[in-house]
């Protein structure tokens, strides 16, 4: 069965409830885990607010303190479970190319991701990276919703 899960997370409560959903299915395998958070790189202009600062280094200490408590939260729950965890930061861009990449470089054989569930205009604006994962790659991904 699966051995080791990739379990991508951008803090909000469905990704901590699909980092949930993941450890409790890793202990249950006796799986390792490797949880991901993805950060944009720093631009001089973005229409994302969460990205909109006066400097490079204001902007990576922002994402480094986002990505701590993101994968703090994780990190937290895998000790108590039992679960072998290993925290990853990265800076993409696209996340869904940064997952992919990310769980062929640490050979993971399941991505558990949650899905957000847009539809309609809001899926065409703003994209999914999950459908962009599942599109894309070819390792087992199991949706939370």
């Amino acid at each position: 069965m699966y051995k080791h899960l990739l379990i991508p997370t951008d803090g909000s409560s469905l990704s901590e409830d699909a980092v949930r959903q993941g450890l409790a299915l890793a202990k249950t395998l006796n799986a390792d885990v490797a949880v991901l958070t993805v950060s944009p790189p720093f631009h001089t202009f973005s229409t994302d607010p969460l990205t909109v600062t006066e400097t490079r280094e204001r902007h990576d200490a922002d994402c480094q303190a986002r990505a701590e408590r993101f994968l703090g939260f994780a990190r937290d729950l895998a000790r108590a479970a039992g679960v072998r965890c290993e925290t990853i930061h990265v800076v993409n861009d696209h996340p869904w190319e940064a997952i992919i990449a990310t769980a062929q470089s640490r050979g993971c054989d399941l991505i558990l991701m949650a899905s957000h569930g847009r539809r309609g205009v809001a899926a065409l604006v703003l994209g999914s990276e999950t459908t962009k994962v599942l599109t894309h790659s070819k390792i087992p991904t199991l949706v939370c919703r």
